[in-house]
């Protein structure tokens, strides 16, 4: 210490060394940190692209659900009509 003080020399050199660890583990929490939250956004990225698929299979299926069902009205439809007409 630079002047002298009422407290005892030891604790003040405690909290300097105190504090000069905290400085110095900062840049490595913070790297930390940003492996954490990247890793969490890439997670999240693959997560919704997932879904997505999945999603857009079952949009496929149903799309050709309706497709096939009205290829099938079609056909009942004609036959109604002829049907309808040979009987009049």
């Amino acid at each position: 210490m630079a002047f002298p003080t009422s407290v005892n020399s030891q604790i003040t050199d405690s909290i300097t060394q105190a504090n000069t660890k905290v400085v110095g583990d900062s840049p490595a929490i913070a790297m930390g940190n940003l492996f954490v939250a990247t890793s969490q956004a890439l997670s999240n990225a693959a997560h919704n692209a997932t879904n997505n698929q999945q999603q857009s299979y079952v949009t496929m299926q149903a799309s050709t659900t309706q497709a096939v069902s009205t290829l099938y009205a079609v056909d009942t439809a004609s036959t109604g009509v002829a049907t309808h007409k040979i009987f009049q």
